[in-house]
């Protein structure tokens, strides 16, 4: 195999200028696996000229913009919080058709139901396709013991859908319909997390980007919403709740890292939602809300943290949510999946080969299958000896009760030749008397 060490010089074309050394340099020598080996085969070669690899960006450019992006957000949050016009505020078009007033006789639905509304927006020739997830009738109920259920059902729904056409044998396109981002609506209540948000954000932090939001923060003091924040913070700390953050690189520069620890001391977002143009007393006219005593703007850094979760969510952050759908949240969901499944991983054939590591490996194998034979071999032999054990104390047992019996017997067979012979005596004396008085009388 050759291998080629290549010079670029310059920016522009042109003709290739190779240099053959004139008298071969001292064989170096190189070291794979531990085993070194002669360099003989590489050719060194000096190259002037532009030679294109340098446009991959640009490629990938193009076929991005080609293709277009897909962004799926869900909003989970009480009814009356604002998300419907958040949504439509960070997009700057209306995502909802309008709404027309529910009949208070009408039925009460038992269950939060699942909607989804989808647009194609493009804006300087980017496309991109929305998704909105929203989940009506959370947190609506009396009792929202099991309101998380249908959202996390949802939620493994979609990346059933997604490894089902990922594991087809012949595969289209596969359209990600996963949830990239979760905005989780906390009601400005300036206290600290209702039980109902604990349970729910413990449910869903594993599987989504969890990014939470204090909706209709305009209701709050700036001292109340610095508390609130504080106090939220320490509840996600406490409980171990993992929330979205900007990932780190090593060639992160200064101004990238202030712009990401700004947006973290921030979390979470106290934000305003209006799609309304109203007239400040300056004579502007901005996206806000008009109260008698002022006007609050949404895209004002001073008033709320719209600007911050809109940079975080859309302008700066929105690939790195995608990628870390698909490389961490869904790979772990797929890991875990396919082993309840009885799918396991092999994870020698993504290693080299070494025949010296193998031969060791080998050995090694061979080694312990005689360590086993022998453990083996104890085992059957200290089990034969215990059986050998076992039978010789019951034979041993069972002489010693027949020479018990056999004793016993004899004993009382002695026991009756005495009474025999007791009675033999005790007659034959009988007898004597009797002679010896009968031979007194005569």
């Amino acid at each position: 195999m050759t291998s080629v060490d290549v010079a670029i010089e310059g920016a522009t074309m042109a003709p290739l200028n190779i240099e053959h050394p004139s008298s071969p340099d001292p064989q170096p020598q190189f070291t794979i696996n531990n085993s070194t080996y002669p360099e003989t085969s590489i050719i060194r070669r000096k190259l002037t000229g532009y030679v294109g690899f340098a446009n991959l960006p640009n490629q990938w450019h193009r076929k991005s913009i080609k293709k277009g992006f897909n962004l799926n957000i869900m909003v989970v949050g009480e009814s009356g919080l604002g998300k419907s016009t958040l949504i439509s505020t960070l997009f700057n078009m209306p995502l909802y058709p309008p709404r027309t007033p529910k009949d208070p006789a009408s039925e009460i639905p038992k269950t939060v139901a699942i909607d989804q509304v989808t647009a194609d927006i493009e804006e300087n020739g980017v496309r991109l396709h929305l998704t909105v997830i929203d989940t009506p009738g959370f947190g609506d109920f009396v009792n929202n013991t099991d309101s998380w259920k249908p959202i996390v059902d949802d939620i493994d729904q979609r990346f059933d859908s997604y490894l089902e056409v990922e594991n087809k044998v012949n595969r289209t396109t596969i359209v990600d319909n996963r949830v990239h981002a979760v905005l989780y609506f906390i009601q400005p209540t300036g206290h600290s997390l209702k039980a109902l948000d604990v349970t729910v954000m413990k449910k869903l932090h594993k599987k989504v980007n969890l990014i939470p939001v204090i909706a209709k923060s305009d209701t709050l003091t700036e001292e109340e919403v610095l508390a609130f924040k504080k106090s939220i913070m320490t509840d996600i700390a406490n409980q171990q709740i993992e929330i979205f953050e900007p990932p780190k690189y090593d060639n992160d520069d200064e101004e990238t890292i202030a712009e990401n620890t700004e947006l973290m001391m921030n979390v979470p977002f106290a934000i305003v939602g209006s799609s309304d143009a109203v007239t400040t007393n300056d004579g502007r006219i901005v996206r806000g809300r008009e109260y008698p005593w002022g006007v609050i703007e949404v895209e004002n850094e001073e008033h709320c943290d719209f600007v911050k979760l809109r940079q975080l969510l859309i302008r700066s952050h929105l690939e790195e949510l995608r990628e870390k759908t698909a490389n961490v949240l869904y790979e772990n969901y797929r890991t875990e999946k396919l082993s309840q499944q009885g799918f396991q991983q092999d994870h020698s054939v993504f290693r080299e080969v070494n025949p010296a590591m193998r031969q060791e490996e080998e050995r090694a194998l061979h080694k312990a299958r005689l360590d086993k034979m022998e453990a083996d071999m104890k085992n059957v032999f200290q089990q034969k000896v215990q059986e050998k054990e076992q039978k010789l104390k019951k034979s041993e047992a069972e002489l010693f009760a027949r020479h018990r019996e056999m004793k016993e017997a004899l004993e009382k067979q002695r026991q009756e030749l005495e009474e025999k012979k007791n009675r033999l005596e005790v007659g034959r004396v009988g007898e004597e008397k009797k002679t010896r008085k009968g031979f007194s009388l005569r």
